[in-house]
């Protein structure tokens, strides 16, 4: 029998790293997988539909909501996002650690749901950084970019409500971070396989 596994929540602004971080630690661990959320935006330039998102509209979107099959849901900005319930538990059952890249009110609510989930935010070194970074991206207007920018002191006023935070100053160090984490998270009492020890 599998001891259940991890579910780690990723959050932080747009351009902070998330989704860099993300892929480097799929990489390194062959036990994580990334959940696949839903989102009423168009496909950006290279993203697949059922790889990077499940691409729907916004009546098939609540539909899904009035169906209870999201393990949580969001708007942010003028798109809805949210994470498919029954793919998430089901890895979590086989043992498989789950990785979400959510924004800060799907966490939140997956805060709620899920109380064992862990929580880590992810932060550039500075503003300036940040918005460097969204700029060289290249996938946003100026006036878009602006707008994220904004929101970003509202963002870091919610980092008490989380596990961890990170600060993403290099790929590596930061992978190295939350590698750290995951890693002193399987130690807890709760993540010890008794059935695995007894039967070995």
């Amino acid at each position: 029998m599998s001891k259940q596994g991890l579910l780690i929540v990723v959050s932080g602004p747009s351009g902070a790293g998330k989704g860099t971080l993300c892929q480097e630690l799929l990489k390194r661990n062959e036990n994580l997988c990334l959940s696949v959320s839903c989102t009423t935006r168009a496909p950006r330039p290279g993203e697949q539909h059922k790889v990077n998102y499940f691409f729907v509209d916004k009546e098939a979107f609540r539909q899904m909501i009035e169906d209870d099959q999201l393990l949580e849901y969001a708007q942010v900005y003028d798109h809805f996002y949210g994470t498919p319930r029954n793919y998430v538990m089901d890895k979590l059952e086989q043992g498989q650690d789950v990785i979400l890249e959510i924004d800060i009110q799907g966490a939140m609510q997956i805060k709620q749901k899920h109380p064992r989930g862990i929580l880590i935010f992810v932060v550039p070194p500075c503003l300036s950084v940040l918005k460097d970074r969204l700029f060289k991206r290249g996938t946003d207007s100026a006036e878009t970019i602006e707008k994220r920018l904004r929101c970003v002191c509202d963002e870091l006023s919610k980092t008490g409500n989380y596990d961890y935070l990170v600060v993403n100053d290099t790929v590596e160090h930061v992978v190295e971070q939350v590698d750290a984490i995951i890693k002193a998270e399987k130690c807890r009492p709760l993540c010890f396989d008794m059935q695995k020890f007894l039967d070995c």
